[in-house]
């Protein structure tokens, strides 16, 4: 298995981060390739689940008055304000890590090993008796089981997509900052936020560069050899194009 590393420390739209997650998928499933990608958003950007019911759930007329950029991911799961953070995505042959609890698990394990070298006190959150309805309210509003915990709240909020014997696997790692505006644009009465950024427990900025290290140290004990790429390999360019007009699509964005 030969590993691709990609670090992207300049921010992309939300539409351009989902095209190339997509993309990476399709390299692994076609290819038999892997890939740790670690970006930045640029502008921040509310990113939906793929089946979450944005439209029952969250005030679309605030968020477009507000000029928020908006996306709709490939994974599954709830909503994620991308702002001040780490995001990571992972895509490999499902033969890789096995099942997708043993795949989410590998994967977080690795990133609380990351988080632990930075002197964070992170853990695992042990599974629930039940899990969270999909209208339950923001990705880190609870833990389902499995997820990066420091303080008892959520620092890491993932979501997982499996086609064609490969997975996508991104998530969040908040940096500084909170989901607190998932909340502000919530129909109803949505549950509070559970989240805790880096920043926060260190009682101090908490850097990208940092951070992007430690994951990317963490993830060498995963089977393969790795390379190292300063940008999107052209492959990876061609399959973005595939994607970009779904990602980029308001019909994509508020299908449901």
């Amino acid at each position: 298995m030969r590993w691709t590393l990609l670090i992207e420390p300049v921010g992309r739209p939300g539409w351009h981060n989902m095209a190339v997650d997509q993309a990476l998928l399709d390299l692994a499933a076609g290819e038999g390739h892997a890939f740790l990608r670690i970006y930045r958003w640029k502008p921040f950007c509310l990113s939906f689940g793929r089946n979450e019911p944005a439209l029952k759930r969250y005030d679309r007329a605030a968020i477009e008055q507000r000029g928020l950029d908006t996306v709709r991911r490939p994974t599954g799961g709830r909503a994620v304000w991308h702002a001040e953070e780490l995001t990571y995505a992972v895509a490999a042959p499902i033969s890789t890590f096995g099942s997708l609890p043993q795949t989410y698990q590998q994967i977080h394990e690795a990133l609380a090993a990351a988080l632990r070298a930075l002197d964070f006190p992170a853990a695992l959150a042990p599974a629930p008796g039940r899990g969270s309805a999909l209208d339950a309210g923001a990705c880190f509003a609870s833990p389902a089981g499995g997820e990066v915990m420091l303080a008892g709240k959520k620092v890491v909020g993932s979501a997982q997509l499996r086609e064609g014997g490969a997975f996508v696997q991104h998530g969040s790692i908040l940096l500084s900052g909170s989901q607190q505006l998932v909340t502000d644009v919530t129909l109803g009465a949505p549950p509070p936020d559970g989240s805790v950024a880096l920043s926060t427990v260190r009682g101090g900025p908490v850097e990208f560069a940092e951070v992007a290290s430690a994951v990317s140290e963490a993830a060498r004990g995963w089977p393969g050899e790795w390379d190292e790429k300063e940008s999107n390999p052209a492959a990876v360019q061609e399959a973005i194009q595939r994607h970009a007009e779904r990602f980029h699509s308001d019909d994509w964005t508020w299908r449901r």
